[in-house]
């Protein structure tokens, strides 16, 4: 094994790195710092001590940071970050519903500043590329706000908007929110009539055939592109600087992911429903909206808001408003506050969550105080556990049950409470956290859990696709050609089996070891056996990106009894081992994402994504393995006084190539789970413990 990695090599390389300059010259800079820093002594932990006696500080020190964090009823939640694109769309929807918050504006500008990018604008995850749209938003946010265009900043900002064509490049998104603000007229966004809520189940097109979070946007979204409303006080605000010469917005183009015949065959749809739309009957485009209003009513979700996610709420609030319910209406007061809700609100700035992740931080924590033990760290976890017991959503059935309507429900959602949408991920996580607690945690009076996984276990099983994969939320929830009409232009508008969920869902039957489950196992080690990349990697599509899809196969393979000698495993540890950073540690970030997903990117080691890495290649069988000595050492440098890993970088996806996020928690538990593992290897010799995570 050599002692310096190098770059991948392969044509590829030559044509990312063009494409993104600015992404590769920062990683490569930044690595080169951090194997210097490597050589540098860390304040806290003696350098030259015992090595085993410097992986127990360090462990001691992190759990009790971790146990710092835990709410007083059990639960852990940390702050969910996104790219600017969401506090900017904050402010404009209080501009656009008259209701501005001048001192929080001030604090969210605050943000909107420190977050731009050494480029000019605005970029999508941490030290990123310029993203246009985020760009526009952020920038027409700090104008709305009152920061004045001669400043340095905007300044900076618009030439850097200008040199990438200016506002008229935006996406679809962008677009209808430059439309609700008079800035662009409507006719610049793509066309999807609110009429398509009468469309029978078996059309191509329905909003179940979409993904959860895109039925949640768009079912409000179409009443207002049918009604066409306008911001309730205008600001008086123009981006009539942000627009080259003359030009104006152009149809929406073609995005990467979409084929050109596809996307000409509905654009050409797109083209005859604008012709036609005038002439559309009121009668059922009156019921439509009312079908709509309905679908949204159904699933408002209380002070969680719909979908439990910001852009569907923020869809919600002006829908209300356009259909001019009272700002005292029952609806709309929750509505409004379930969007307050998802304020971060600091000393000196601001900025708004897309969402919270009180289930999976906490069952994530759950699993990585497990792993240390003992009595406090055990304890703990109990207290986490009993936490999430009667969140699982046993009696409501949600959208997922239109693919599957004989499963009984028994899932966990991500937030609070979306019981309409609870997910595969989450579900999988607590139910082995669950069963690892009912063989761990030897504490008098615990809660008996065995019901609540056999529910769990029962509703995963019932949601596998017919390809042996799970997606997130739904089954089979596949019909590809839709991220192909031009609303789709994210390419997010589904929610297919993935490599990290399938892995996931697998590893919990694999922990639980029923034997009625060997078949639905064993078709999902064939999809994850498919979806192995050429290099030996699985793709991330929750996380960033190669190392955690990588590690989520890994421990499903590991769970299942899988030998280690096979080649799923001898490929995936070639790989992890070949992309090892100088510094002993694993990175990656959001470029892998682009070009076509052509593989990992050299980028900055994190705390998180070397945990994962150690954590796939411990359950490869690789303990003894000198890169995970070296991966060990990365995460005990690391570690700060507080016993924390400071980590600025985003490790996480929504929406591959447009939306990124940074979990706050990630680097606070994964790491500890990581040194914890290793240690309990170490000290048993038990490398054949058949854990699912």
């Amino acid at each position: 094994m050599r002692a310096t990695p190098t770059p991948m090599p392969g044509p590829w390389r030559t044509e990312y790195t063009k494409a993104m300059p600015h992404v590769m010259r920062s990683a490569e800079s930044a690595i080169r710092q951090s194997a210097r820093a490597a050589l540098d002594p860390k304040p806290g932990i003696d350098r030259f001590a015992d090595p085993e006696s410097r992986l127990d500080t360090c462990i001691e020190r992190a759990t009790r940071a971790l146990l710092s964090e835990q709410r007083s009823d059990g639960h852990w939640v940390f702050e969910l970050e996104a790219d600017a694109t969401i506090p900017a769309e904050f402010v404009l929807l209080k501009r656009y519903m008259g209701e501005p918050d001048l001192a929080l504006e001030a604090k969210i500008a605050s943000y909107l500043r420190r977050t731009r990018g050494t480029h000019g604008g605005w970029p999508l995850y941490h030290d990123g590329p310029f993203n246009i749209s985020a760009s526009v938003k952020a920038y027409f946010a700090l104008k709305v706000i009152g920061d004045s265009p001669a400043a340095p900043h905007m300044r900076e900002a618009r030439a850097a908007i200008l040199a990438h064509g200016g506002a008229g490049t935006t996406n679809v998104f962008t677009r209808m929110l430059l439309a609700l603000h008079g800035i662009v007229p409507w006719q610049a966004a793509p066309t999807v009539p609110v009429e398509i809520m009468h469309l029978p189940r078996w059309f191509p097109f329905h909003l179940f055939r979409i993904s959860y979070w895109g039925r949640t946007v768009l079912a409000p979204l179409l009443v207002l592109q049918a009604l066409k409303p306008s911001s309730r006080t205008p600001h008086g605000v123009t981006l009539d600087e942000l627009f080259p010469g003359r030009s104006r917005i152009r149809r929406a183009p073609r995005a990467l992911h979409q084929s050109r015949p596809w996307f000409a065959v509905f654009a050409l749809i797109d083209a005859l429903i604008r012709f036609t739309e005038p002439y559309f009957p009121a009668g059922p485009r009156k019921r439509a909206i009312a079908k709509a209003v309905d679908f949204v009513t159904e699933r408002l979700n209380g002070e969680d808001g719909l979908g439990a996610i910001f852009p569907a709420m923020a869809n919600t609030v002006m829908l209300f408003d356009a259909l001019d319910y009272p700002r005292d209406h029952p609806a709309v007061v929750t509505a409004h506050k379930a969007i307050d809700q998802l304020i971060v609100l600091k000393r000196d700035e601001a900025y708004c969550q897309p969402c919270v992740s009180p289930v999976w931080d906490t069952v994530l924590a759950c699993h990585a105080l497990i792993e240390v033990g003992g009595e406090p760290a055990l304890t703990s976890a109990h207290s986490g556990l009993v936490w999430l017991a009667p969140r699982q959503v046993l009696d409501a059935v949600g959208d997922w049950a239109e693919q599957r309507p004989d499963v009984r429900p028994g899932g966990w959602a991500f937030q609070y409470a979306n019981p309409h949408y609870p997910d595969l991920d989450d579900t999988a996580v607590v139910v082995m956290a669950m069963d690892r607690g009912a063989h761990r945690l030897q504490i008098s009076g615990g809660v008996d859990f065995s019901e609540a996984v056999e529910r769990g276990r029962e509703w995963v099983l019932g949601l596998q696709s017919r390809n042996g994969g799970w997606g997130a939320f739904d089954a089979d929830n596949t019909s590809e050609y839709l991220n192909h009409i031009p609303f789709a232009d994210h390419g997010a508008l589904l929610d297919p089996p993935t490599a990290d969920v399938t892995a996931r869902c697998a590893s919990m039957l694999a922990q639980l070891g029923h034997e009625a489950d060997r078949a639905a196992l064993a078709t999902a080690l064939n999809f994850l056996r498919r979806a192995q990349e050429a290099d030996g990697s699985w793709h991330g599509r929750w996380g960033m990106n190669y190392i955690y899809g990588t590690w989520s196969a890994l421990c499903a393979f590991h769970a299942a009894g899988v030998s280690t000698h096979a080649p799923e495993f001898r490929r995936a540890v070639k790989w992890l081992e070949f992309i090892n950073n100088p510094d002993g540690g694993w990175g990656e970030h959001g470029g892998s994402y682009d070009l076509d997903y052509r593989g990992h990117q050299v980028a900055p080691s994190t705390a998180s994504q070397t945990a994962w890495a150690l954590l796939g290649l411990m359950a490869a069988g690789e303990i003894d393995n000198p890169v995970v000595t070296r991966g060990i050492e990365f995460l005990l440098r690391a570690n700060d006084d507080a016993g924390l890993w400071p980590e600025p970088e985003f490790t996480a996806v929504g929406f591959p190539r447009v939306f990124y996020l940074r979990y706050h928690g990630y680097s606070k538990f994964f790491p500890l789970w990581a040194l914890a593992r290793y240690r309990n290897l170490k000290i048993a010799s038990d490398s054949a413990a058949r854990l699912g995570m």
